[in-house]
């Protein structure tokens, strides 16, 4: 599946990943391939990325909102 993570400053990940674990206002939550379609609120946390190479990433957001539709997810974050 396609992620793209946004700031208002900057794109701070763009492609394809396996799976995604967010942190959700009401609990972390993950999505992988074909993941049913979705808008949630994000708080403070940690973004987990795994990618098609099954490499980690992290990234460290204050907040935002995410949408899951169609095989792409889209994070805007704070």
């Amino acid at each position: 599946m396609f992620l793209e993570i946004i700031t208002p400053d900057k794109k701070l990940f763009s492609g394809d990943v396996k799976s995604v674990v967010l942190p959700g206002s009401d609990g972390k939550f993950g999505a992988l391939n074909k993941h049913a379609s979705m808008i949630s609120s994000l708080k403070k946390g940690k973004i987990k990325i795994v990618d098609s190479k099954t490499e980690t990433q992290y990234f460290e957001i204050n907040g935002g909102v995410a949408e899951i539709h169609k095989n792409k997810i889209i994070v805007l974050a704070e």
